[in-house]
């Protein structure tokens, strides 16, 4: 008989999949701006509208919360 044998594909370890992944606040605007878009131009069917609308509630108070957070900007520049 022959025995097969399965192995697990190995971890990447180049510098690319090693690299972090950055998620900035204006990442999370734009695709608060893309759920917006999708959304008046009919892309969700209706049964998903709601949880498209809790997510974009969410990711609005979000933003919203870190808007409140940032420091007004300085007059004159």
């Amino acid at each position: 008989m022959t025995e097969e044998t399965t192995t697990q594909p190995e971890a990447q370890t180049t510098p690319e999949a090693q690299a972090s992944v950055d998620l900035t606040v204006q990442d999370l605007a734009g695709l608060r701006s893309v759920i917006d878009v999708a959304s008046s131009r009919g892309a969700f069917k209706a049964a998903e509208m709601e949880a498209v609308g809790k997510l974009f509630n969410k990711l609005n108070a979000f933003l919203d919360q870190v808007a409140k957070q940032q420091p007004a900007p300085a007059e004159g520049q």
